[in-house]
C-alpha cells in the first residue's frame, strides 16, 4: 500500500514497501471501497476499547459512580501517561473503591516521552497507572463494583465481565465466529473482519443509540484524554472537529468513523510499522475526500512524509501505492 524511497532528489529508488488493507464501509456495513483484503481477520487490538466500555455504559455505571464525558473518554483511551491522565485513572479508582494495586494491566514508562521525543527521568515513579490501558483497566474495575463481581479474576475470559464484553462485541459482528487473544495489556482481545472494524466506527460515530451516542461524544469532545500530547488520534479528532471519532491499535491498525458522511474506515499495515499506518490513514482520508488540503491541519506532518536521518537531511519520502475513489466533499 505505502512505499518508502531513498536517494537523492530525483534520482531515488523505492526500499521499503508496506502491505496492508483498508475497508471503507457505510451506514449498512457495506465496503464500498477497499485495497487489499477487507475480509481479512486482524485482531482490534485498543480499537475494541468503545466497545469493552460499553457494557459499563449500558448498565448505568456513569450515573452509579457519578462519571461524566472525562471519565467515559479515558475508559476508551490508549493514554499517554500525562499528569492529567493518571489523576483521572486515580480519581476513577478512588470513586469505585479499587486501589492502583488491583489494576492488571502491568505498567511501563508514560508514552508522553516517546511522542514528545522527551526522556523519561531515571528517578521516576512509574505504576500502573501510567499504562497505556489503565483507563479501560479502571473501567473495567468499576464494572466489576457495579455489579458486585471479585475484582481478582476481571481479565479471566470466563469472568462475568469478559463475557459480557465478549457478547457485546459478537453483538456487532453477527455470524462472525470470534478468534480470541491475549493484548498486551493483558486483557481478552479479539480478532475480527477489517470491514466488520470499520462498521463498529461507522455505527459509534453515527447511530442514535443513546449509549453509542454517549462514547463517540466522549471521545472527541476530550481526544486529549482518549490520547494524548503529538499524538495521532488527537490530531485526527481535531481535524475533524467533533465529526471524526478515531482509535489507533497496536501493530498497525487505525478505526475512523465520520458521522457526517455514514463512512467507517479501518486501515491494516501487515508489518505493524506505525509512520506507515500514520501515513496510510493520512492518504485515505485525503484521497476519499475529506481532507483536501491535508498541509493545512494537524495532519500535515503525516501526508506524505519526508524521511530523514539524524541530521535532518531528508533521504526518502512516503508514496502511496493505492487509489481510492472520491467519497466526500463537493
Amino acid at each position: 500500500m505505502l512505499a518508502t524511497t531513498r536517494g537523492y532528489a530525483g534520482r531515488g529508488a523505492v526500499e521499503c514497501v508496506h502491505f496492508g488493507s483498508i475497508a471503507i464501509v457505510d451506514r449498512d456495513g457495506k465496503v464500498i471501497a477497499s485495497v487489499g483484503d477487507p475480509g481479512g481477520i486482524n485482531f482490534s487490538r485498543s480499537t475494541l476499547k468503545p466497545l469493552q466500555a460499553l457494557p459499563f455504559v449500558a448498565d448505568g455505571g456513569l450515573a452509579r459512580f457519578g462519571f461524566g464525558s472525562q471519565e467515559l473518554a479515558l475508559l476508551c483511551s490508549s493514554h499517554s501517561g500525562e499528569a492529567v491522565h493518571v489523576s483521572l485513572v486515580q480519581s476513577i479508582l478512588d470513586r469505585v473503591g479499587a486501589r492502583v494495586s488491583d489494576l492488571q494491566c502491568g505498567s511501563h514508562p508514560p508514552r508522553y516521552f516517546a511522542a514528545t521525543g522527551t526522556s523519561c527521568s531515571p528517578t521516576a515513579s512509574i505504576s500502573a497507572l501510567h499504562h497505556n490501558c489503565s483507563g479501560k483497566h479502571s473501567g473495567f474495575l468499576a464494572y466489576c463494583r457495579l455489579h458486585g463481581h471479585r475484582l481478582d479474576d476481571y481479565l479471566h475470559p470466563d469472568s462475568p465481565l469478559q463475557v459480557r464484553v465478549r457478547n457485546t462485541v459478537q453483538g456487532f459482528c453477527p455470524g462472525e465466529q470470534l478468534v480470541a487473544g491475549i493484548d498486551g495489556c493483558s486483557a481478552p482481545n479479539f480478532a475480527l473482519p477489517l470491514r466488520r472494524i470499520a462498521q463498529a466506527y461507522c455505527r459509534i460515530a453515527c447511530e442514535d443509540d443513546p449509549e453509542l451516542r454517549a462514547l463517540c461524544f466522549a471521545m472527541v469532545r476530550h481526544p486529549d484524554l482518549v490520547s494524548g500530547t503529538a499524538r495521532t488520534d488527537l490530531a485526527l479528532m481535531h481535524t475533524g472537529a467533533g465529526d471524526w471519532v478515531s482509535k489507533i491499535g497496536a501493530d498497525g491498525l487505525q478505526a475512523i468513523g465520520v458521522r457526517s458522511k455514514g463512512l467507517g474506515i479501518a486501515v491494516r499495515i501487515a508489518g505493524g510499522d506505525t509512520p506507515a499506518l500514520h501515513a496510510t490513514t493520512v492518504e485515505v482520508l485525503h484521497q476519499i475526500g475529506l481532507l483536501d488540503e491535508p498541509l493545512r491541519t494537524p495532519l500535515a506532518a503525516h501526508f506524505r512524509p519526508a524521511l530523514r536521518n539524524v541530521r535532518g537531511i531528508e533521504t526518502g519520502r512516503f508514496l502511496p501505492l493505492f487509489a481510492l475513489p472520491r467519497l466526500a466533499g463537493p
